[in-house]
């Protein structure tokens, strides 16, 4: 029907069933015909032939409105699922509570910049909520930190696009010594459960016979790094978290014998996004490009120097 419509708009336009003809390189008997097949689907007349040429009726005029923004709404239709089509439209980004910081506006801005049809809706929740948000169709992608070696569950598509080192780390005041037998006696602010961030500290504590002391669970980055920086605890925060809020000054890095953590960074998806799909691809560059400026991967944040045992300073026991 839609090609039916688009004669019916053609005719309109040039007056004439043979102007229609010329207008859609074809003959004027297949324009009669189109015509024709129209007005049964609709079970109606839409041309007066009692004139000649003949032209539409009154009906024809009312179905002629329709049909130009029916033709209108598909041709924007097609071009929200074509990837070669300019960006436009509405994205809907899903951001984990880990990666929620202010150095993403930087990446998202240039989206925004770059592709000025597009808007954006940005939520953050903690992962599975994101996951069951993208199979719900009420977001279309997702910024979320995995384990290494994992990926979303399917039928969910993930995109590996960086990747961090999760550092331990106390005030700059703290007198916790880096070692597993010492952080066994710390008291630690760390996610709550379900994390596997925290998950992964406490199996390799386990290793060494500890169970950490916890002294405070909260989901916010921000908040942990704050209670960090009192003094109130010993934290678990990522190295480009902790380098991008200029915190070096202010925390101590503790690096314990065989502890080496690290998480993948992913963009997550359900499937293609058509016309958004360069929009994307754009965030995940810019994502990918502040994980590599930070170089993460190695130690990036300054550590206490050992000092020999003999040289140390005896602390009062608390």
């Amino acid at each position: 029907m839609l090609d039916d419509l688009h004669a019916l708009v053609e005719f309109a336009q040039a007056g004439s069933i043979a102007g229609a003809a010329d207008r859609l390189f074809r003959t004027p008997s297949a324009i009669t015909r189109q015509l024709q097949r129209l007005e049964a689907a609709l079970g109606a007349e839409l041309l007066d032939r009692s004139v000649k040429p003949p032209r539409l009726n009154s009906l024809g005029s009312k179905v002629l409105e329709q049909a130009r923004d029916l033709l209108q709404r598909t041709e924007a239709l097609k071009s929200l699922a074509s990837r070669d089509a300019e960006p436009h439209g509405l994205l809907r980004i899903g951001l984990a509570h880990p990666l929620a910081e202010g150095t993403l506006v930087e990446p998202i801005r240039a989206l925004t910049e770059t592709y000025p049809k597009v808007r954006l809706l940005l939520l953050s929740e903690r992962t599975p909520e994101l996951f069951n948000r993208l199979l719900a169709g009420e977001l279309d992608v997702a910024v979320v930190p995995l384990p290494e070696g994992k990926t979303a569950p399917p039928p969910l598509l993930t995109n590996i696009i960086a990747t961090d080192r999760v550092e331990i780390v106390q005030s700059a005041a703290g007198n916790v010594d880096g070692d597993w037998k010492s952080l066994g006696r710390a008291r630690w602010v760390l996610n709550p459960p379900g994390c596997f961030l925290r998950a992964g500290l406490i199996d390799r504590m386990g290793l060494a016979g500890l169970t950490p002391m916890i002294a405070a669970e909260i989901h916010n980055m921000h908040l942990q790094l704050a209670f960090v920086q009192s003094g109130y605890g010993v934290g678990l925060l990522p190295a480009r978290f902790i380098a991008g809020n200029n915190s070096l000054d202010t925390v101590e890095v503790l690096r314990p014998p065989s502890f080496d953590l690290h998480m993948s960074v992913a963009i997550v998806r359900v499937g293609q996004l058509g016309a958004l799909e360069r929009a994307v691809e754009l965030l995940e560059h810019g994502i990918r490009h502040l994980f590599k400026a930070a170089d993460t991967t190695k130690p990036v944040t300054r550590s206490r120097r050992r000092v020999p045992a003999n040289r140390r300073k005896a602390r009062p026991r608390k």
